[in-house]
């Protein structure tokens, strides 16, 4: 099984002054800590076994909202990335948590819903011989990594904000590695910025005839909560389908329940711990429906 990394790093600096005494990665996107969402995509994969990685100052924050996951039958551990040497860093510093084998890669500010999600993710981990870019379509992909692909869906190419983009698929922040990410992306050079692209890495995949795409197309959402724009985006989106559907988004509880990795009376605990709030009514309630 594949292991899951979860780069919840940087500055923030777009989201000034919000970020100047909390971390990105734990500022709320509606009910939850935004850090919920990737790990709970990850948790739908199948993934146990996670490396959270974050500055010194924020990873206490961290242990003390998610512990070292044993709460949610998962296992929890946490790595320092001194300064933001780009996203490519991450796995590099994480070789030692997954041995260069399969391993997943989600930015902590990503959010990703759609019906068939947990699907398409079980299917790219299931690869042997090739990695996984995820890629949607957006009106303006000269912002994102962009990758060109054939009418069958395989990658041409991929280019790092392209002035004149070549499709409008972007690259989203989940990636799947089926094999030597660390040492691959131990011989990148840093950019112009001075960090390690992740497109660059892709690339590499990609001149090995190692790389697959997987299209998130209609009926998916993928939100990236890098501004103040979009942060408030993600909030009203998971307000939306939460209140019209009376399902939650991200909720790593549930996923853990759901996923048979904890019991109903061990959600039940969980949902004690947050007795006072509608959270903890909604967990109470998921554990009652299995009577």
């Amino acid at each position: 099984m594949a292991k899951g990394i979860i780069l919840a790093g940087g500055k923030g600096t777009r989201l000034y002054p919000l970020t100047l005494p909390i971390v990105k990665q734990l500022l709320p996107v509606y009910d939850k800590p935004m850090v919920y969402y990737p790990l709970s995509t990850l948790m739908l994969a199948g993934v146990r076994e996670f490396l959270l990685i974050s500055t010194k100052e924020a990873i206490p924050q961290f242990e003390t909202l998610l512990g070292d996951g044993s709460q949610l039958g998962i296992s929890i551990q946490y790595a320092v990335q001194e300064e933001p040497r780009g996203i490519a860093e991450a796995l590099i510093i994480g070789e030692k948590f997954f041995q260069n084998g399969p391993v997943w890669l989600i930015l902590g500010d990503n959010l990703f819903f759609g019906h068939g999600l947990p699907k398409i993710l079980q299917k790219a981990q299931q690869q042997k011989t090739h990695s996984v870019i995820f890629v949607y379509r957006v009106r303006d992909p000269e912002r994102y990594g962009v990758a060109e692909l054939d009418p069958s869906g395989k990658v041409l190419s991929i280019e790092e904000k392209p002035k004149q983009p070549k499709s409008p698929y972007a690259v989203t922040g989940l990636y799947y590695y089926h094999k030597d990410a660390a040492k691959l992306a131990s011989t990148l050079q840093p950019s112009a910025r001075g960090e390690l692209e992740i497109s660059d890495l892709n690339n590499l995949y990609l001149k090995k005839g190692e790389l697959k795409a997987e299209i998130l197309g209609r009926g998916f959402a993928w939100l990236d909560t890098g501004t103040h724009t979009s942060l408030l985006d993600a909030s009203l989106f998971v307000s939306l389908v939460e209140q019209r559907q009376g399902m939650k988004i991200g909720c790593i509880e549930e996923v853990a329940f759901r996923q048979k990795w904890i019991s109903k009376e061990q959600l039940l605990n969980l949902a004690q711990k947050f007795s006072s709030s509608e959270y903890g009514t909604y967990l109470t309630q998921i554990a009652q429906e299995e009577d």
